[in-house]
């Protein structure tokens, strides 16, 4: 093992970190020491602490992964790609600041700065536009910036001509004191500067002496300072209206995992089964371990807890009131998640008769890598709204509706087809009750091969094919038990593949469709054995001409098309179909189990070796377990 490894160590006063560094040389597979750097501000105890035999034992199972170019580099990395992918915003040289390209237009306007450490991305660069924020400031990641770096961001925005200039802050210690000197600097050098601290934290229920923490609340302070610094306002009354705003606003967070500095450990840990609630947005701990639950009961108990008014920090919410809501992904929660999270927050509102104006759903300020989500309350009115609405060319300020989320119609109804909406007549001969226990039969036989599918699926997709067939074998023995089969064969394939499309799901139940749909055509006029084969034939074409995939490609094709060639024999005058069916199944078996040693040409086993492809096709061996299926239950009615 040949290489390099950076590893940062800090240790965290919520954003005042004391950190150093250490490069160790892997080659050959043993640690050695290779250049390092200890700070000299009270960190001198750090350099007996990394021992070699300290870090055999931290290296290198718990140094996290980062796609960066190198640890002290990231957050320079990380702001230069967003000025280089925004041409309205640059750089300012020699400073981790960010600026709008054109300055010019904040002569005569409240100038905007805001910042912190890195790590919170989009914040808080990503909201630097027209109505938004002039600028930011930022520091190493979850490191307060430097005090120089402020001061000289005050300077350029000062000699831009800016009629006085606002600091926004979350309220963290080291952002504090470094914003508030370096406004006390800027002041002595006869800037107009004020500064507003935003703490919107509503875990703790007794107020600490720190103070709320400042989290993703404080976006919507910057929207609406931006708002009101582009309409002209004074810096006097943009501070009076956002202090006001920041105290009719609380957030709560939850996570389901840590986060990790870049070169460093995760920030905590959480056992499998538990989430924190009420962390703050660098991996402080919160008010709560609990275990983990669905989606509607976690939103429920963070709504009640930001609402509940024992708790010193909550948002008066009483029934009726207006609210902007912001469901903020902390980093590396999925889409998918995030938007049931969203959905169980709307509904857990409306219920309390609160009317939500405005849904803000994504990420605005994160964590890292932390999979959580945080809810934000802002209590508006009419002109509040107003400023939330306002324009801005802020990059990562969502474009949204000027519309209440409450009280809008959330469905459509679905237009009727005339086929589909009519329901073939029921069937009352024997046959129909035949046909019943023959499908019973198949239902039975997918339901008992649903682990297996599953686990011949994991090794070339997502390990769920059992679990498709076996929604297809619930919802058919479901309508089974609702009303007996349509008698005509052309009818009965029709509406076995609606009922595949509509509750199979995945691409086999779109292929299942297709299949059954063409297959019921050729059965329309006339349902002897020849016209089984060409129903045969029918559905195979379909599936071919719509899914891609041809007999050699290691699909369900291969057993069908192995089948479909036996099943021809049913022209034949005299044709026996037990002796057909019967070589057809065969047939099938004997493809689905050369399937093994196909290379994949079609569906996600395509993009996997054939090396690591050793086990049968799932759909191959699903077919032919349904066409046995068929036979055996065939053969039984016929006894």
């Amino acid at each position: 093992m040949i290489g390099t490894v950076l590893v940062s160590f800090k240790m965290a006063e919520e954003s005042n970190l004391c950190s150093a560094s250490l490069s160790i040389d892997m080659t050959g597979g043993a640690l050695r020491p290779g250049h390092s750097h200890w700070p000299s501000n009270g960190c001198g105890f750090l350099p007996p602490l990394l021992s070699l035999g300290f870090l055999n034992k931290m290296l290198p199972f718990e140094v996290s992964k980062k796609l960066v170019n190198s640890v002290p580099g990231c957050a320079d990395d990380a702001l230069a790609g967003l000025v280089a992918c925004n041409p309205a915003i640059q750089l300012l040289q020699g400073h981790r600041v960010a600026l709008r390209s054109d300055l010019e237009n904040v002569r005569g306007r409240v100038a905007l700065l805001s910042g912190g450490g890195s790590g919170h991305e989009p914040a808080h660069a990503g909201y630097i536009g027209k109505g938004m924020l002039t600028g930011v400031v930022a520091g190493a990641v979850f490191t307060s910036p430097a005090v120089g770096s402020i001061l000289a961001a005050i300077r350029a925005v000062t000699q831009a001509g800016s009629a006085g200039t606002l600091l926004i802050v979350k309220n963290y210690t080291g952002d504090r004191l470094n914003f508030g000197l370096a406004l006390e600097q800027a002041r002595a050098e006869g800037a107009d500067v004020q500064m507003v601290v935003i703490g919107d934290d509503s875990a703790f229920t007794t107020l600490k002496k720190a103070g709320r923490r400042g989290l993703c609340g404080t976006v919507l302070i910057h929207k609406v300072a931006g708002a009101l610094a582009e309409a002209g306002a004074s810096l006097d009354e943009i501070v009076s209206r956002v202090t006001a705003a920041a105290r009719a606003m609380g957030t709560l967070g939850v996570s389901l995992s840590p986060c990790s500095v870049p070169g460093s450990q995760p920030t905590f840990q959480l056992a499998p089964d538990e989430l924190e609630l009420g962390l703050g947005i660098h991996g402080e701990a919160g008010v709560r371990r609990m275990k983990v639950a669905s989606a509607d009961e976690i939103v429920e108990i963070m709504l009640n807890h930001m609402t509940n008014p024992s708790n010193a920090s909550h948002v008066p919410l009483d029934s009726g009131v207006s609210v902007v809501l912001v469901v903020n992904n902390l980093g590396g929660l999925s889409c998918l998640e995030l938007g049931v999270v969203a959905g169980s927050a709307v509904h857990c509102l409306e219920s309390r008769g609160v009317r939500i104006a405005r849904a803000l759903v994504g990420s605005f300020m994160t964590a890292l890598e932390m999979a959580g989500v945080s809810l934000t309350l802002l209590l508006v009115d009419d002109k509040l709204l107003r400023l939330i609405d306002a324009e801005t060319t802020a990059v990562a300020w969502p474009n949204l509706a000027k519309a209440s989320v409450t009280g809008r119609s959330r469905e459509l109804a679905a237009p009727k087809g005339g086929s589909e909406s009519e329901e073939p007549a029921s069937g009352t001969a024997p046959s129909c009750q035949h046909t019943r226990l023959v499908l019973e039969r198949v239902c039975d036989v997918l339901l008992g091969m649903q682990e297996k599918l599953n686990e011949l699926d994991r090794a070339a997709g997502d390990g769920d094919c059992g679990n498709t067939h076996a929604r297809a074998a619930i919802a058919i023995q479901e309508w089974l038990n609702a009303r007996p089969p349509p008698a005509q064969p052309s009818q009965l394939l029709s509406v076995l593949a609606r009922l595949l499309l509509e509750k199979m799901g995945g691409s086999s139940g779109v292929l299942y469709g297709l299949f059954l749909t063409a297959a019921a055509r050729p059965l329309q006029n006339c349902s002897n054995l020849p016209a089984w084969a060409d129903a045969m034939d029918a559905g195979i074409e379909a599936m071919q001409r719509y899914g891609g995939a041809a007999p050699g490609d290691r699909t369900m094709l291969d057993s069908l098309c192995a089948a479909a060639g036996e099943l021809h024999a049913l022209r034949a005058p005299g044709a026996d179909l037990f002796q057909v069916l019967a070589k057809a199944v065969q047939s099938a078996e004997a493809a689905a189990e050369a399937t093994k040693n196909m290379e994949a040409g079609a569906g996600r086993a395509s993009y996997i070796s054939s090396a690591k492809l050793l086990q049968p096709d799932p759909g191959a061996v699903a077919v032919s377990a349904v066409l046995r299926a068929l036979l055996e239950g065939l053969q039984s009615q016929s006894a």
